[in-house]
């Protein structure tokens, strides 16, 4: 299964910082697991679809490469601070 992670006010939208999904061989990149993620709750698929949103696949920035099940993806807002 892969581990989603959502931060900052993903995570409020998403009832919490954490979910396992399993994507099998129908997700084969982020897009589609936006979309997969959407079919369940449309203002989270929303959020996750701004151009604003960061996204780490197993720890490293996201280039656009396939991911797997057995990956790590974390959905990151902007940050702001002072």
């Amino acid at each position: 299964m892969a581990r989603i992670l959502f931060f900052g006010r993903l995570a409020d939208l998403a009832g919490g910082r954490m979910r396992e999904l399993h994507i099998g061989d129908s997700v084969r990149n982020l897009r589609e697991l936006v979309d997969l993620i959407a079919k369940g709750d449309d203002r989270l698929g929303a959020a996750l679809r701004e151009k604003s949103v960061q996204t780490i696949i197993n720890e490293r920035v996201s280039t656009g490469e396939a991911i797997s099940d057995s990956d790590e993806i974390a959905f990151l807002p902007p940050v702001s601070g002072g």
